[in-house]
């Protein structure tokens, strides 16, 4: 095979494109990857791992000042924050590395710089041109998108900015409070920052069910945050050591801006018009279940294409991609029933549908809730608030979604998800043995709820 030649070719080395990068290695193709500034993409250097490293400081801070509670005398706690920056980065570089250790235990080729697609089925990077046989795997993530009245710069800054700055703020204001915008706030906030947190829509994790949104907006507002809902951002104005906004009969002046409130396909520059690749709606690239576009041989995954933009759900959809590539069988995602997770404190996780969306499309709901104080492991541990509620299907006994709000909820999901996609139900879950004390026994004891016979509570 000719040097420039390659079975597959993956554009972006994000969560997604260098796991679509692997597995077609192990399928025995000759792969590329393309990546035009650090390998692991956003995620990995910028964007959720920092995020983690920042929030899991945050977390332990957070047990120093709640210690008395358990017997242990701390005489305060200070932030030394060159040290969380630090850690940050070796975080990063210890995953990063890893990946690239995996790319070259795989024999995979990084080719630094931008690619593009050209109108023969072929990738251009920068004067050069490479050839895949068999699959072009597109990548490349997406980016940040300002609010009207607002443009990023200075001290108006994205989620990824957020992450990386290299100096505690004093103040803080946060556009958006979804996931992204809950994470910072949360993070910051036990940090020592003052931290506003704005949602145009009527509450925090405006997607997350009303329940658990409603758990998780008292907690938050015990974190050093002003929280503003239903409430519009006007007036802002950037100077080179602040940032001045009002809201409704309020003003504020803050160190930083942050805008957390959506995203768009990286596409730009991708050369998707020569190449034949057509695009949907919100300018997404459309696929199939398969994710293959309008163009042979051409496959796009992650935030490129609809569904929920995941680093999980772009890894999966990248095997899928190669897979095909590849002559195997393979099966289309329901993205509904994939895990969705919020690392503020509450931890929020959730798959499958709301109670709203379940009743608003008619069906014969059940719910079965359960707060974690109900079982002993949330009284041992410390978290009784917490609260697990299930959404069922009362004919069927059919798992059709899982809230939860409090600790280790970005685990105990998993459980949920694993009984949908095993076909059982939420008499099954309820009648699994699980031990004792567990935060887990929640989840059976939410189960056991919406079948008609809970233990405890």
């Amino acid at each position: 095979m000719p040097e420039n030649a390659y079975d597959c070719i993956v554009i972006g080395s994000g969560p997604g494109g260098y796991v679509a990068a692997i597995r077609a290695a192990q399928l025995g193709m000759k792969t590329a990857v393309v990546e035009r500034d650090q390998v692991g993409g956003r995620c990995l250097n910028y964007a959720c791992i920092p995020a983690k490293a920042v929030l899991r400081v945050a977390d332990i801070l957070s047990e120093v000042e709640e210690a008395g509670e358990f017997g242990i005398d701390v005489n305060g706690s200070t932030v030394d924050f060159s040290k969380v920056i630090e850690r940050r980065e070796k975080v990063v570089k210890t995953l990063t590395g890893g990946v690239a250790g995996l790319f070259k235990k795989n024999q995979i080729d990084v080719i630094q710089g931008t690619g593009s697609l050209t109108g023969e089925g072929k990738v251009k990077v920068g004067d050069d041109e490479y050839e895949a046989s068999k699959a072009i795997v597109l990548a490349t993530g997406s980016v940040p998108r300002p609010v009207p009245g607002t443009e990023f710069g200075g001290r108006i800054i994205g989620t990824e900015e957020a992450w990386a700055l290299e100096a505690l703020p004093e103040t803080l204001a946060v556009l958006g409070a979804g996931a992204s915008g809950a994470e910072i706030a949360s993070a910051y906030g036990r940090l020592g920052t003052k931290v506003y947190l704005f949602e145009m829509l009527d509450r925090v994790l405006p997607t997350e069910d009303a329940d658990i949104s409603k758990a998780a907006a008292r907690q938050l507002g015990k974190q050093n945050i002003e929280l503003h809902t239903g409430t519009k951002v006007e007036n802002v104005k950037a100077s080179d050591d602040k940032v001045s906004l009002s809201f409704g009969d309020s003003s504020a002046e803050v160190d930083y801006l942050v805008i957390a409130a959506g995203r768009g396909p990286d596409v730009e520059g991708l050369g998707l018009d020569e190449a034949g690749v057509k695009l949907g709606d919100h300018g997404l690239i459309e696929v199939d279940g398969a994710l293959r576009t309008s163009a042979e041989r051409i496959y796009a995954i992650g935030d490129l294409v609809p569904g929920p933009a995941l680093a999980h759900k772009a890894s999966d959809e990248g095997v899928i991609a190669v897979e095909d590539a590849a002559g195997l069988e393979t099966h289309p995602i329901e993205y509904v029933d994939i895990p969705r997770a919020t690392f503020c404190t509450p931890n929020v996780a959730s798959f499958g549908l709301t109670e709203e969306q379940a009743r608003e499309q008619g069906l014969d709901v059940v719910i079965g809730k359960v707060q974690y104080g109900a079982v002993g492991a949330g009284t041992v541990y410390g978290d009784r608030t917490g609260l697990i509620k299930i959404v069922g299907d009362k004919q069927y006994g059919e798992l059709i979604g899982g809230h939860i709000v409090g600790a280790k909820a970005t685990e105990l999901i998993q459980e949920l998800v694993n009984a949908k996609l095993l076909e059982g139900g939420y008499p099954e879950v309820a009648r699994i043995v699980h031990g004792h004390p567990t935060l887990s026994e929640g989840v059976m004891e939410a189960a056991r709820a919406a079948d008609g016979w809970l233990i405890h509570g």
